[in-house]
């Protein structure tokens, strides 16, 4: 039975030793962190897991306590120092591994989240944050709810029965939301190139940020699109009003927009909650390989940092610091690499710090990690232009990726490539 108390009552349900799971997106619980910052004492020699969203959730967990301690799977803005420092332990593993890892190999204490009110039936919605709570929701020692009247509980989405709620605690506030991306003429031209890789009928999935923000924008002209994501974003509840996107085409989910969360703002979680094409699924259903490569023409679309000349991808350390995470990329391309007629384009800006370096480079620094091997990558776009690089040799998909760097890096990159390449040329 379900036990309601306020939100520092349930602060102080919290133990030494204790391993406890924070959501994070748009069910990140912000009334009892609220009351944890006021009860630090009970965070001494607790380890806080969460996923938490670059840009929505800015929560540093090993700020709470001196000796709280903090498992995280991004770098954020927040959390960067911490990271850095060794007080939060980071771990790099794509999303479809973190959720088994959630699910599978790591003992929870006691997970605390946000949920909408229960719906007529005495359940309750996961809402709008479907994405990694359903992996600790059964395992958890100890369930608390933050009840958000404000959060919305779509039609499709997992619920928790009442026996699985062991403490409430009841709030009204506003769901936490992610401010659109400013979109420069560099953006909205490699956001033109992607959109004309995409064909009427395509399946998508898109990440977070300012060019897939650009690409939904571009993708007017495009009929009978569907979706299967980790997030929607404003443009995809954009390119759902205008009609342009029906998931009628769809060989899996057909004529539903598949997602795990919302990140945008008010406007698109009041849709979310509204829309009855929306299915909420979990990571381990919106990342899994086995269910993606049965969506036919599959493309997933996201951002890098860098790619070298050998196809590798960096998406997530600059300067040998973690500053993102693995995050579901890799997961996507996989999948997009196994569906019939699916493809998958990794887009970056050409430059970096004002034009004044390449984001094509002949290698990547070795104290960075590779995000995607040069086995995953299909199309890369640039602002320059989009080249296929899948099936070519070595020497041809250097050469390229060099017709797509920023040309002031052209012949450097050419010559960097022919001393990598033992003397062989790019051209």
């Amino acid at each position: 039975m379900t036990r309601w108390i306020d939100a520092d009552g349930a602060a102080c349900l919290l133990e030494s030793g204790m391993t406890v799971f924070v959501a994070g997106a748009t069910a990140e619980p912000r009334e009892i962190l609220e009351a944890l910052a006021r009860h630090a004492d009970r965070c001494a020699e607790v380890r806080f897991v969460s996923v938490s969203i670059p840009g929505l959730n800015a929560v540093d967990f090993t700020a709470l306590h001196p000796q709280a301690k903090s498992t995280a799977f991004f770098a954020t803005r927040t959390n960067r120092v911490s990271v850095a420092e060794g007080r939060t332990d980071f771990l790099p593993l794509q999303y479809r591994a973190i959720y088994d890892y959630l699910e599978h190999d790591l003992e929870i204490d006691v997970a605390i989240l946000q949920l909408p009110p229960a719906g007529e039936d005495g359940n309750f919605s996961v809402g709008i944050g479907a994405d990694f709570a359903p992996a600790v929701l059964e395992k958890a020692g100890l369930v608390i709810g933050e009840i958000n009247s404000r959060q919305p509980a779509p039609a499709d989405a997992p619920t928790l029965p009442p026996a699985k709620l062991d403490f409430a605690v009841a709030c009204e506030r506003p769901v936490p939301t992610l401010p659109a991306a400013k979109l420069s003429e560099t953006v909205r031209a490699i956001g033109g190139h992607v959109a004309d890789l995409i064909r009427d009928g395509d399946c998508m999935q898109i990440g977070m940020g300012a060019i897939p923000d650009a690409t939904l924008g571009a993708l007017a002209g495009k009929n009978d699109l569907g979706f299967h994501s980790g997030m929607i974003a404003n443009g995809v509840m954009a390119l759902a009003r205008a009609g342009n996107l029906t998931g009628s085409k769809k060989t899996l989910d057909a004529g539903k927009i598949v997602t795990g969360a919302t990140l945008g703002d008010q406007a698109l979680i009041d849709w979310a909650g509204e829309t009855s094409t929306l299915a909420f699924r979990p990571v381990g259903y919106t990342h899994d390989i086995g269910v993606t490569r049965r969506v036919d023409n599959f493309v997933s679309i996201n951002s890098a940092l860098q790619v070298d000349l050998f196809g590798q991808v960096n998406s997530d350390m600059l300067d040998g610091r973690q500053v993102s995470g693995t995050g579901g990329s890799v997961d996507m391309m996989r999948g997009a690499a196994l569906s019939r007629g699916g493809r998958s384009i990794i887009a970056l800006k050409a430059t970096a710090a004002g034009g004044n370096i390449s984001c094509i480079v002949s290698a990547l620094p070795p104290q960075h990690a590779t995000t995607a091997l040069r086995t995953d990558v299909d199309y890369v776009v640039t602002e320059y232009g989009a080249r296929r690089i899948r099936h070519l040799s070595w020497q041809a998909r250097a050469e390229a990726l060099i017709e797509i760097a920023a040309p002031q890096f052209r012949d450097t990159l050419r010559d960097e490539w022919r001393d990598l390449a033992g003397g062989q040329s790019a051209s």
